[in-house]
Formats: C-alpha cells, sequence, structure tokens
C-alpha cells in the first residue's frame, strides 16, 4: 500500500501542498489496507501516517504496511493537528464543519487548512491487477446469484421476497450486498430506484432486476430485464432499443473517449427510437470500494475514460404506469475495446 502512498505524496506536492490530512475512511483503506472504523492518514513528501485508536492497534499491525502507525490515546483531533504544518489539504467532501472547526482550534501556529477534497478519489479511479480481480470475481457471484434466483422464478412472488433471497444469497456465498437490490415488476420498473413492495410479480411483465455483490470490499453492479412469459410486442421493442443502445454504447468504452460522448451514443439511439425523454439518469459511473464513484458518464460529466478503470454502462427507457427496460454491464476500460466483466445473456429472457 505504500506505492498509493508514493502516488498521493507526488500528487500532493502537484497541488502545492506540504500534507494532507485523509479522513475518509474508504479511502484511509485504499491507502493503506485498514478495515476498521476510526482512522486517519497525514501525507506528505517523507510523512506516511496512520492514526488509530487502542481498539484497532493490533489490526493496524496486521492490515497496514508501509505507513508508521500511530495509536491515540485521547485526543485524537489534537494529536492529528499536532503532525500537520504548513499547507496542509483536508477533504472538504467528506469532513462536516463542526469538525474542521474542531480541528482548527487545535493547528499548531502557521498551519494553513486547504479545502483539498477529491485527490485520493482521483488516484482510485484507476485500478491495479488485484483490484480487478476483486471487482471481476464480486460480479462472477452476482451473475451466479441470478441464475440461482431464475431458477426459483419469478411470478407469483413479490418483489420483496425476490430481493431478499437473493441479498440472503450473495451473503451464504460470501460476499455481502453492494446495495439494496431492486426488483421492480410491471409498472414499477418505470421508476428507475424502485424499492422492492409486497406486490405480486404477475405473467406477462417484465421484471427490472439490478443487484451487486462487495466481495474483499470491492462493489460489483449490474442489471437485467427479464419477462415472465411473453410481454407482447410493444414491450419486446422497448427492450431491443435498450439492448440497441446498450451495444452501441458498449462499443465507444474506450481510453482517451469523453464520459459525455459514450452517454451521448446511447442517448441519442434512445432519442432516434422515440424515447429520448424516458431516459432521465446517467449512463453510468465508476464502481471499485464504493459502487458509486468516479469517473461519471452522463451528458453533464467532464471525465475522459482512462485505462484500467471500471463502470457500468446502464441505459434505461421507463413509461410511466407501464414499463420499464434497463441493462446494465459492468466493463473495464482498455486501450481497445472495453472487457466486459457481466457474464448473463442480454437477449431477452423468459422466466416461467
Amino acid at each position: 500500500m505504500s506505492s498509493r502512498g508514493d502516488r498521493l505524496a507526488a500528487l500532493v506536492a502537484e497541488s502545492e501542498l506540504d500534507f494532507l490530512l485523509v479522513t475518509n475512511l474508504v479511502n484511509v483503506r485504499y491507502l493503506t489496507g485498514f478495515t476498521g472504523t476510526n482512522g486517519a492518514c497525514v501525507c506528505g513528501p517523507e510523512a506516511r501516517i496512520f492514526l488509530t485508536d487502542f481498539r484497532y492497534t493490533q489490526r493496524a499491525k496486521e492490515e497496514v504496511d508501509g505507513w508508521d502507525v500511530v495509536t491515540v490515546a485521547d485526543d485524537w483531533l489534537g494529536e492529528i493537528a499536532e503532525r500537520l504544518a504548513g499547507k496542509t489539504g483536508f477533504e472538504d467532501d467528506h469532513m462536516s464543519v463542526r469538525t474542521l472547526e474542531r480541528l482548527k482550534g487545535k493547528l499548531p501556529e502557521g498551519v494553513e487548512p486547504v479545502a483539498a477534497g477529491g485527490k485520493v478519489e482521483q488516484l482510485r479511479r484507476v485500478k491495479d491487477e488485484r483490484e480487478l480481480q476483486a471487482i471481476a470475481a464480486a460480479s462472477k457471484l452476482a451473475d451466479e446469484v441470478w441464475a440461482w434466483s431464475l431458477e426459483r422464478g419469478l411470478a407469483g412472488r413479490t418483489e420483496r421476497d425476490v430481493a431478499g433471497a437473493a441479498e440472503a444469497r450473495i451473503r451464504e456465498l460470501g460476499a455481502k450486498p453492494s446495495f439494496p437490490a431492486i426488483v421492480a415488476a410491471g409498472p414499477n420498473g418505470a421508476l428507475p430506484h424502485a424499492e422492492p413492495g409486497e406486490r405480486e410479480i404477475g405473467r406477462g411483465e417484465l421484471v427490472v432486476f439490478d443487484m451487486g455483490a462487495e466481495l474483499d470490499g470491492y462493489c460489483s453492479d449490474g442489471t437485467r430485464t427479464f419477462a415472465t412469459g411473453e410481454p407482447g410486442e410493444h414491450a419486446r421493442e422497448v427492450y431491443g432499443l435498450v439492448q440497441a443502445a446498450q451495444a452501441a454504447a458498449l462499443e465507444e468504452v474506450t481510453a482517451g473517449v469523453a464520459g459525455e460522448a459514450v452517454d451521448a451514443v446511447a442517448r441519442k439511439a434512445i432519442e432516434a427510437g422515440g424515447h429520448g425523454d424516458r431516459f432521465g439518469h446517467g449512463l453510468g459511473h465508476g464502481v471499485g470500494l464504493e459502487v458509486h464513484e468516479a469517473p461519471r458518464l452522463s451528458h453533464r460529466s467532464e471525465d475522459v475514460l482512462m485505462s484500467g478503470e471500471v463502470v457500468t454502462v446502464e441505459p434505461g427507457v421507463y413509461l410511466p404506469e407501464e414499463l420499464g427496460v434497463r441493462i446494465e454491464d459492468l466493463v473495464v476500460v482498455t486501450e481497445g475495446r472495453c472487457r466486459n466483466l457481466s457474464g448473463l445473456p442480454k437477449d431477452l429472457q423468459i422466466v416461467e
């Protein structure tokens, strides 16, 4: 993990900072490997300091490598403050105003706190081979749970039952859900972030099934839309439109392409099919230690894709009070054609 500290130190220097204080626990884990609930990092040209409290002293010895481990006995913010100097960045996108004000009251003379959020997240965008393997394993596990869920059938069960059983199966396989599963049937499928309810899934309906697993700290995310018997010509047309839009967008995912441009490919395809006003969310997002992280694929994105990033590609069409279709793959950005980590077929599956 020390190489990540070195990369961060270089970024701190480029930003004309003397130190960076990292308090977001996801970022702390990324830098050090620490999985406890209280930790912070101080990073500078020669400083690689990890701080925690007595509850985690032993865990830190086992998990943290390449950082000087400090156990804080009493004054948490005071112990951090005394290790800071000069122009010190803090994660303003995570630290509360109250905590910042308390920290300022303990800083030694001459220390200037500077808003500097997003530095570690910038490093997290590009995954190394170990991270890619972990995400691929999480995605494969989720694929297995989808297959298991379909074997149990969908029609006649409630949305909540299907979602709850899938989440339980993820845990049985040694992982945990990376977010609450979405199972939305019929008209509920028109709600992109529907919460599974007591509605019984009928026959001849489309069912949007969005799920992910978290394994060894890394997340997956994927969606398929299934049919419980013949859904009808109109539903098939909408499904085919989303499938074609997704296929076109996947062809566009490569290093050096703007996230906005990838989004535009799918959006134009759906607009051409007459449903442009029914695709209201961005095309995708990064996935890693968190299920939603940089980069973004949307019409407002300023990100340019880099090799080694992992992103979702998930166009959808949502027709109020009627149906919804979303198809989502998890892919690795490369210098050429993206590598798809989602193994489920994408032709419309009829689940009896």
